[in-house]
């Protein structure tokens, strides 16, 4: 089986589409011990059986191990949802029996497993440990508030809990390997065709996705635009990539009369890596559009202390420099996508500045990671619809797009 899925189910765009719905557990002991001939079990619940059927069956599932950390691990296999009661006059007792894999020998108590059954009805195993980041992600996109609990906590994806999918949750449908099919595809093409087979420059890519989103004014609300034009720019870049990468792979990867292997790999790693490094760059066009609505003073990547570059200096690397500029009226911002652990990069980046500012796109930082910033004096900025996925106490310290703006706005009117 493909495990890189497309559906054309029939509400495109939605969370539905790829998934019927999803259980969440916390891991315990038993659950995570090996039973007799390497195989596990794992108690299922009734909402569950929605999903499983209450036959006994066999389902093909991969299962996926992800951390904030580590690369991921997949694997492929089945598990057989069966009554370990079948039989017998006590009450059914519904169970998921499966084969021990590289993921399962990294799985271990208190981490945390989603089911995610698929309109196939394979199943997404995934294991991630407790508290992550990748946890809260996943909790976000599949519209969870409860933590996880010893017994398994179900959505599922009906009218009332089918939401659109932005360019935010594709990145993380992206983790657990799944192909987000565009349902605009055909408007989108219109506005591309101007490219032909060719990637554009990322600023006129991102300027091409204001122009078609006339609609949308920062000066109506910061961040809802940064998303606006992000998600727009995501799409078209997408369509644009599978246009061209489906070119070359019709071509082949031939070496001579042998298949050229290392040729391919090389391509796929080209692919992956322009699509982060497309990412940083159209954040940061699209944020530059932002502060020009404003009319807001600034240069980008200044060259501070030791070389460092942070991406925005406000209100300019003049004022940066002069000596006798009062330095509460100094800014600095770096942009990141996604941070990861990578945060700590910022904070030799303009040594004058001591508050450090850093907006990002990435959804549900773990609150280590978040107290971790506050200690070292870093404002985490997080658009104000991506906050949702923040815990309660998180988001009364995380400032919006405006919230920025605003502080900006009042330093440079000083």
């Amino acid at each position: 089986m493909n495990w890189k899925w497309i559906f054309a189910g029939v509400n495109k765009g939605h969370l539905s589409e790829y998934f019927e719905g999803v259980g969440i557990k916390t891991v315990s002991t038993v659950d995570a011990e090996l039973k007799s001939s390497n195989q596990h079990e794992i108690g299922t619940t009734v909402p569950m059986r929605k999903f499983l059927g209450t036959d006994k069956a066999r389902f093909e599932v991969k299962y996926i191990w992800l951390s904030d950390e580590q690369e991921t691990i997949s694997d492929v296999g089945w598990a057989t949802h069966y009554n370990t009661r079948e039989g017998k006059p006590r009450s059914a007792e519904y169970r998921l029996y499966y084969p021990s894999n590289s993921v399962t020998e990294i799985m271990s108590a208190e981490d945390t497993l989603f089911l995610a059954i698929r309109p196939d009805k394979t199943i997404l195993f995934i294991v991630v440990p407790k508290d992550s980041t990748i946890q809260n992600q996943l909790l976000w996109l599949f519209g969870l508030e409860q933590q996880p609990g010893k017994s398994f906590i179900v959505q599922d994806f009906g009218e009332d809990r089918d939401s659109k999918l932005d360019f935010v949750s594709r990145f993380i449908l992206d983790e657990i390997g799944i192909e987000f099919e565009d349902p605009d595809a055909n408007s989108l093409d219109a506005i591309i065709e101007r490219f032909g087979l060719v990637f554009p420059k990322t600023a006129d890519f991102s300027a091409l996705a204001r122009l078609t989103l006339p609609e949308i004014d920062a000066k109506d609300g910061a961040d809802a635009a940064l998303l606006a034009w992000l998600n727009h720019e995501e799409a078209m870049f997408r369509r644009l990539e599978k246009k061209i990468v489906s070119g070359r792979i019709s071509e082949g990867f031939i070496d001579g009369d042998s298949v050229d292997v290392d040729g391919f790999i090389k391509y796929s790693l080209g692919v992956q890596n322009r699509r982060k490094s497309r990412m940083g760059h159209s954040f940061e066009n699209q944020l530059r559009a932002v502060f020009d609505a404003f009319e807001l003073r600034y240069d980008r990547q200044v060259v501070t202390e030791n070389g460092k570059k942070p991406d925005f200096i406000f209100p300019g690397e003049k004022e940066y420099f002069d000596s006798s500029f009062n330095v509460e009226y100094l800014s600095m911002l770096a942009a990141k996508s996604s941070c990861k652990d990578r945060w700590p990069q910022i904070l030799p980046e303009a040594e004058r500045i001591s508050q450090k500012h850093l907006v990002t796109l990435e959804p549900g930082i773990s609150v280590p990671q978040t107290t971790m910033m506050q200690t070292a004096n870093v404002q985490l900025i997080v658009p104000s619809d991506i906050q949702s996925s923040y815990t309660s106490e998180q988001q009364s310290w995380l400032w919006s797009v405006e919230d920025f703006l605003n502080i900006l706005y009042q330093r440079q009117s000083t």
